[in-house]
């Protein structure tokens, strides 16, 4: 080859490695049905993973349901310290009781802090045995880059790296495999806006999804967004059509423009790629599973909470064109607190699929 040509491709290479490492730092496509690796780039990049955090919290406590130790209806009080959580919340007041099941909501489509420390203690619990069992069950789940420090996955007040949960492309698409395969994940994630607290207080809080992709990508029905400064903007998806279904995860996108519009093209690229499925996408019989953090002990000190702090300005709107998608920029939202900058994003653009 003519030394001129292999130059020419490998700038070209260098080109493309540069753009995608702009957009973010690691990525991972699974086929949901047999786990096989569609896409991968950076995958095994360690970072913290923000509020995606929440859907291993969410899978501790359906481990709890499955044993019995809690049910959706069980009431949970609001502690002080629930309270005072910051960054996304619904505004849990001490003393205010909701069953769990109002909580996940709150944890799944708000990205609540508060519901997240709330469910926290929900079986009676210590917040440190609670993640103990997130990291017993990130063992059994073969998530092998991952250790967790707070069922939120807001930062610590030190901000040192350390004392962060901390995950990897990978190791979240295990987790989201895991989820789809184990529970009913979907129910929650799915929802684009609900009312949180309806029949307990005079005035519901109005729930919005924070992924973006959801009613706007076709298929797309979850599964959990995060932002912090340290984290970027991260997000594990999942999207199923004719049958087929398939896991994405972004972290550490610098903005949540970006991101969402660099995994609608994975998705569509995805989808376009895939052969014909035999049959609907049927989760796997799932194994016996542990409940309790004694089959693996871990010893962690949780970190310090973090205390809210004014949110970086939002960004500018402009139009967006990229293959198959449409973005066009929605006015930002106000939040009826101030958010702080280590909180969940909120939907800041929105997908229009040509027909």
């Amino acid at each position: 080859m003519p030394a001129a040509k292999t130059l020419l491709i490998s700038l070209l290479l260098t080109v493309v490695t540069t753009v995608s490492a702009q957009v973010y730092k690691g990525a991972i496509l699974l086929d949901a049905s047999t786990g096989e690796v569609l896409f991968e780039d950076r995958s095994d990049y360690v970072g913290p993973p923000a509020s995606v955090t929440k859907l291993m919290t969410y899978l501790v406590v359906h481990d709890m349901l499955r044993a019995g130790e809690l049910t959706l209806q069980t009431p949970v009080e609001v502690t002080a310290e629930d309270s005072r959580m910051g960054g996304t919340q619904v505004w849990l007041k001490h003393r205010e009781v909701f069953p769990v099941d109002e909580l996940l909501y709150a944890l799944l489509i708000q990205s609540a802090n508060d519901a997240a420390h709330a469910l926290s203690h929900a079986a009676g619990i210590s917040r440190e045995e609670f993640v103990a069992r997130m990291n017993a069950r990130a063992q059994q789940l073969g998530m092998t880059d991952t250790i967790w420090r707070s069922p939120h996955g807001l930062p610590p007040s030190s901000r040192r790296r350390d004392e962060s949960d901390l995950t990897s492309p990978r190791d979240l698409a295990k987790l989201s495999l895991a989820l789809l395969r184990e529970t009913e994940v979907l129910r929650y994630t799915s929802i684009e806006r609900r009312p949180f607290g309806q029949g307990v207080r005079a005035k519901p809080v109005m729930m919005d999804n924070h992924n973006n992709l959801i009613g706007k990508v076709r298929g797309v029905d979850g599964l959990k967004t995060g932002f912090t400064r340290a984290a970027g903007f991260c997000l594990a998806a999942t999207a199923q059509r004719e049958g087929r279904r398939i896991i994405a995860v972004i972290m550490g996108s610098p903005t949540s423009k970006e991101r969402d519009i660099k995994m609608a093209e994975l998705i569509e690229e995805t989808f376009a790629k895939m052969p014909a499925a035999t049959g609907p996408f049927q989760p796997l019989p799932p194994e016996p599973m542990p409940v309790s953090a004694a089959a693996h002990p871990i010893q962690i000190e949780a970190a310090p909470e973090a205390a809210a702090t004014p949110a970086a300005a939002p960004e500018k709107s402009e139009e967006i064109e990229v293959p198959h998608i449409s973005i066009t920029p929605l006015a930002p939202e106000e939040d009826a607190a101030p958010p702080a900058e280590i909180e969940d994003d909120k939907p800041t653009v929105e997908f229009r699929i040509p027909n």
